[in-house]
């Protein structure tokens, strides 16, 4: 069972996550980040590093989320690979508490 990114890291993109990961499988999009199912060992590691609870185990997701299986196993095969963190993105103080923010991304 993998873990997955949830809506809401759209328009935050934290990437504490990014640096404990032991296989990588976190990758990058312009508004948030995703986990490749197929290369989450699931570890659990990265699911208390984020600051704003957008991960979770697949087994675990709130029902609202069930739709982002399918989307971090779609984009993580077109998004590019991120092996270090950075800088959340200017607007994540702003949106970090807000929901139903899928809309304010291309899919």
């Amino acid at each position: 069972m993998a873990f997955v990114v949830t809506e809401s890291c759209i328009k935050c993109k934290y990437t504490d996550c990014v640096e404990v990961c032991p296989v990588d499988c976190f990758y990058e999009g312009p508004d948030f980040l995703v986990i490749h199912p197929d290369e989450c060992i699931d570890c659990a590691l990265c699911e208390p590093e984020c600051p704003i609870d957008a991960i979770y185990s697949e087994d675990e997701l709130p029902s609202d989320q069930i739709e982002f299986i399918e989307i971090n196993a779609r984009l993580s095969d077109v998004y590019e690979n991120i092996t270090q963190a950075k800088e959340p993105l200017p607007t994540a103080e702003e949106y970090k508490d807000i929901k139903n923010k899928k809309e304010l991304i291309d899919f």
